[in-house]
């Protein structure tokens, strides 16, 4: 005789009855200086090298010990630095490797292009992807539940396959 097991049930980290910072001022400068931190690192190995690494669990594990020397977080602070730090660095790998060959078409080589163009350029290039990612999210992710867990889980990828 078989028994059956109840599933399970699943208890968020952070309960709908809290609201903790999320969305705060230091979680926002501590997050741009990362970006730009690793993003001129990523600008430096990707001409240097030819290749850029990700810099998102870097960025997380800076964050951490970073806003716990500054008084503490919550663990929703730590997601939006951990965040924008890696979309700063993910803006910066677009530039390295689609200005460079803008430059190589045109005529007129590197005289071409100044420092304003390509700021902005990668500015809008951020903008465009944050406002594609937006519908493309329901299209491209689906829940689902873990076979091992039971949980509920975000599919994505070669799950959605």
């Amino acid at each position: 005789m078989a028994t059956t097991d109840p599933k399970p049930t699943f208890t968020p980290y952070v309960p709908p009855t809290q609201s903790p910072a999320e969305f705060t001022l230091k979680a926002i400068v501590i997050g741009s200086l990362f970006g730009l931190l690793f993003g001129a690192s990523t600008v430096y190995l990707g001409l240097r090298a030819g290749l850029t690494v990700s810099a998102s669990i870097p960025i997380a594990v800076l964050a951490i010990s970073v806003l716990k020397k500054l008084g503490g977080s919550t663990i929703l602070e730590n997601n939006i630095v951990q965040t924008i730090g890696s979309a700063g660095e993910s803006v910066a790998g677009g530039v390295v490797f689609t200005i460079p060959a803008l430059i190589f078409l045109t005529p007129y080589g590197p005289g071409y292009f100044n420092y304003y163009q390509i700021a902005m350029l990668a500015f809008a290039g951020g903008i465009l992807g944050t406002l594609m990612m937006v519908p493309l999210r329901r299209a491209l992710m689906r829940e689902g539940v873990d076979p091992i867990s039971a949980r509920p889980r975000l599919m994505r990828g070669e799950a959605l396959a």
